[in-house]
């Protein structure tokens, strides 16, 4: 279990380093994007939540074209954030849209009602329909807080 934790550390590290994304990249064979979380704060059972600074988004997408062989998406914090309660009733969905910016797909995500550091979802492989993006966006307590996103092309 700890080298997962590692290894998960090394990937979002050698990502956020090697490239900080916040617009859509393009998926041929293998695309790694990582957003910033911005500190939020929310509500469960009446105590506050804070998520500071220093966790990113991460999605991995691998594929070719519009086949896509793997796809996880996940949070890693680190610094003081890695010490914190984490996110509570949160669920990953993965959607899909295309050149036109239109959603034609949802994989929609089990919420988790425990409270996770490291939140993480893998979907499984599929061909689209069509050109356009692949996105996994992070909810928290109901509320969209951070998305990161793929371009699927030829």
């Amino acid at each position: 279990m700890a080298s997962h934790h590692v290894t998960r550390l090394i990937t979002t590290l050698a990502a956020a380093g090697a490239l900080v994304v916040t617009a859509p990249t393009g998926a041929h064979a293998t695309a790694i994007g990582s957003t910033p979380v911005r500190t939020f704060q929310y509500s469960v059972g009446g105590m506050t939540m804070k998520v500071p600074t220093g966790c990113m988004f991460t999605h991995v997408i691998r594929g070719d074209g519009r086949k896509i062989t793997y796809q996880n998406a996940g949070v890693d914090c680190a610094f003081v954030a890695a010490l914190g309660s984490g996110f509570c009733n949160w669920r990953i969905d993965f959607t899909y849209a295309d050149t036109g910016n239109r959603t034609y797909r949802t994989s929609r995500g089990r919420t988790h009602d425990e409270c996770k550091i490291d939140p993480m979802r893998n979907n499984s492989p599929q061909t689209l329909p069509r050109h356009g993006k692949a996105c996994a966006l992070l909810y928290v307590n109901g509320v969209r807080r951070v998305d990161q996103c793929h371009h699927v092309t030829k």
